[in-house]
């Protein structure tokens, strides 16, 4: 994976989706439940009502943006306070750090970082615990699922504010993010990683696109496309 520096460009930038193309699993369910045990244990009583919120979804009753705040409120809690979880983000992100991530990604990360790309990562998964994972990583710029928090910065509700960053929401909160750095398209260089076909419009956009064990679809769409398939696995 480790290549030739890109010819001169203004700005090179490396973007990342999170959940299974860094980390070797998902990680929403995982922080859910590593605050739930460690704060208020009894919520654990609920998961009934969070398997009966996935088939909603897979119903399609529900869309994911209302799967993800029914989850959070049934196991962190309809609002609460940014400096009660912000602790139990960090020891999650430790735990994510310690035995959750592809060593190969790691690797490309490195190599990207070392070759002068500004990293940026992009996730469906919430900035309540995204930014302590890319903090550890050395991550440059994060977009990621924002929650409500009409109370101020330590209220939190169980709510999205906005889009889940996710598909064609995440390459908008891409573009939005490209225009508040005022690097244009012409200027920068972009590398883009994912597991998942929703980031086809990402992974379109980039100069190189690599999906890294990619999921059945995208296996099969990265070929038609160009793209370079790796499998993080293996190392």
């Amino acid at each position: 994976m480790d290549r030739p520096a890109a010819p001169d460009y203004a700005h090179r930038i490396a973007m990342y989706d999170m959940d299974r193309t860094i980390t070797r699993a998902g990680t929403y369910s995982g922080f859910l439940m590593h605050v739930a045990r460690r704060r208020q244990p009894w919520r654990l009583l609920l998961l009934p009502l969070v398997a009966l919120a996935g088939l909603a979804y897979a119903l399609r009753l529900i869309d994911r943006s209302r799967l993800k705040a029914i989850n959070l409120r049934l196991l962190v809690g309809k609002s609460f306070r940014r400096s009660e979880i912000a602790p139990l983000a960090e020891s999650y992100a430790d735990k994510v750090v310690a035995r959750g991530l592809h060593p190969a990604a790691l690797d490309q990360i490195a190599a990207d970082r070392a070759a002068g790309y500004r990293l940026l990562l992009a996730t469906a998964s919430f900035h309540l615990y995204v930014d302590a994972i890319a903090r550890r990583l050395g991550i440059d710029d994060v977009l990621a699922t924002r929650l409500d928090e009409p109370d101020g910065a330590d209220h939190v509700h169980a709510r999205l504010a906005g889009d889940n960053c996710y598909g064609e929401a995440k390459f908008a909160r891409i573009g939005e993010w490209l225009s508040d750095n005022a690097i244009t398209r012409e200027a920068a260089h972009i590398r883009a990683y994912s597991d998942h076909v929703s980031d086809r419009p990402m992974l379109h956009f980039a100069d190189q696109a690599v999906a890294t064990t990619p999921s059945r679809r995208l296996k099969k769409l990265a070929p038609t496309m160009g793209w370079q398939v790796v499998d993080w696995r293996r190392k």
